[in-house]
């Protein structure tokens, strides 16, 4: 579970990079277009711009960069019942955005669901090591 687990840290974490990344170079260049923009309706940067992208001055890639860190720390030092709690509220965290993104902009974001997704594993598997 260790490996699964770290594994699952560095994913979230590259991710987490790719959207500040992408977020920053959106807000400076109105032109440009990232690979995760495919249509209209299928776009990470109409999330990653929305009102919602941001909270409490920063953009949510910057708690997900500093949530995979931890976690991978955490995991590091043994740790892993300390991810727990961390996990369950970045799963709703991930709920409270999947629902703004899918229902309220009508939009899927790539990038998105796979953080989502992550994030569920991570609390998949930190629920197997404890219990």
């Amino acid at each position: 579970m260790v490996a699964v687990l770290t594994l699952l840290a560095v994913a979230g974490f590259v991710v987490s990079i790719y959207t500040f990344y992408v977020y920053h170079r959106a807000s400076q260049e109105k032109t440009y277009r990232p690979l995760c923009d495919i249509r209209d309706n299928i776009s990470c940067t109409k999330a990653f711009l929305s009102k919602e992208g941001k909270k409490l001055i920063f953009h949510n890639s910057f708690f997900g960069l500093i949530f995979y860190l931890l976690v991978f720390v955490l995991v590091d030092m043994n740790k892993i019942k300390y991810i727990f709690p961390l996990a369950v509220l970045a799963v709703l965290g991930s709920l409270y955005l999947a629902y703004i993104s899918y229902v309220k902009q009508r939009n899927f974001c790539l990038v998105c669901t796979s953080i989502y997704l992550i994030n569920v594993l991570v609390l998949f598997f930190t629920y197997q090591s404890l219990y």
